[in-house]
């Protein structure tokens, strides 16, 4: 365009040259810099992100992180600009976090810790993106490695992992999200995986603005915050902190999604068993956005097709645009979970003393 506007100019000028019309006065070189047009630089096209319904640029790659998440974890790092967050069963009835970044890769994520056998079936919605990892069972390496996944590890790919000595070990293994991506350009970009999102919720929910999700030695609290709209975040009893965040972590929508999980052939190696949370099939939820819960069904007909939540009669159910925290939950936990979605936190008290008596005699973390 500049090009163009400049043979234009020099196209008029010649012209007025040979029909010998008078020069045009002279003007101060101010004159002539304040008479150019300004060059503006182009706005970078944006479209809806398939994972949180916010503007983002196209195309971008798709970056799994496994996080721990025990208190030693605490505050964690990037973790705010992640776009998905799973927790998953493991070992002893702990969790882990799968943080799925694609809209904002920040330059430190963690505490990164180990793969599982659910991260296979959780990634393949995504198509072949990266998963960053600190390691794996001997036994699950090989698996991991036929899977249609770009894995990023200390091993695979050692830069852009570092050690943290301000942090307990093994808690303290972090990682820059732009040299992992780096090192997986075969990384797939975000595509639809099914979600839906509206700025304004459907009808028929409920008032909720509590919930929490329990499995034997873990829990994950959302409190609404009516002032901001977004749900506050419990991790096993503690405010979930932020590292890049003088705040804690907040969540727009939360789908508590009901699922199997039996034991897997893994298991670490003092023995415990590694339960595999059946994200693939049909099953039931419950959705909180606004304050509000909706029931709903899901559905995932195979590993590389979306997930579907949809009401009672079929439509789909909107989330609100932001931030979406998916605890994957034990079908054998759902009736005591639903009992503590609602306006009061009373009835969840019982269940906290329950689950912390629980995990008072399992291990502090697995061992991986």
């Amino acid at each position: 365009m500049v090009a163009l506007s400049a043979l234009a100019l020099f196209s008029l000028t010649g012209c007025a040259v040979a029909s010998l019309a008078p020069e045009p006065p002279a003007t101060s070189p101010a004159a002539a810099t304040s008479a150019a047009p300004s060059l503006s630089a182009p706005a970078i096209a944006t479209v809806p992100s398939p994972f949180t319904g916010l503007p983002t640029q196209p195309d971008q790659p798709v970056l799994l992180v496994k996080m721990d998440n025990t208190t030693y974890a605490q505050p964690h790092a990037g973790l705010t600009a992640a776009d998905l967050v799973y927790l998953e069963p493991v070992e002893y009835g702990m969790t882990r976090i799968a943080a799925v970044f694609s809209s904002t890769i920040p330059t430190r994520i963690g505490p990164v810790r180990s793969a599982r056998i659910t991260d296979i079936d959780l990634a393949a919605q995504f198509g072949e993106p990266a998963l960053a990892f600190s390691g794996a069972q001997h036994r699950m390496y090989p698996v991991l490695q036929a899977a249609p996944i770009n894995l990023v590890s200390p091993t695979v790919a050692g830069k852009g992992f570092a050690r943290d000595k301000s942090r307990r070990a093994p808690y303290n293994l972090f990682l820059d999200g732009n040299v992992a991506l780096s090192r997986a350009p075969e990384a797939s970009t975000a595509t639809d995986i099914g979600l839906t999102f509206s700025p304004l919720p459907p009808p028929g929910g409920r008032p909720a603005t509590h919930a929490r999700v329990v499995w034997p030695s873990s829990s994950a609290t959302f409190n609404y915050n009516s002032a901001t709209g977004l749900y506050e975040i419990k991790l096993n009893g503690s405010f979930a902190g932020a590292e890049e965040e003088s705040g804690r972590q907040h969540a727009a929508s939360v789908i508590i999604q009901f699922v199997n999980t039996p034991d897997s052939v893994f298991q670490d190696k003092f023995g415990g068993k590694t339960p595999r949370a059946e994200v693939v099939g049909s099953g039931t939820g419950v959705i909180l956005r606004d304050g509000l819960a909706f029931d709903v069904t899901w559905s995932r007909t195979s590993a590389s097709a979306h997930t579907f939540y949809t009401e009672s009669g079929g439509q789909p159910m909107p989330l609100k645009p932001g931030q979406v925290w998916i605890p994957l939950a034990s079908v054998t936990r759902e009736q005591q979970i639903r009992s503590s979605i609602g306006t009061s936190t009373a009835s969840t008290t019982s269940s906290a003393s329950a689950s912390a008596s629980a995990s008072g005699s399992a291990p502090g973390s697995p061992s991986s």
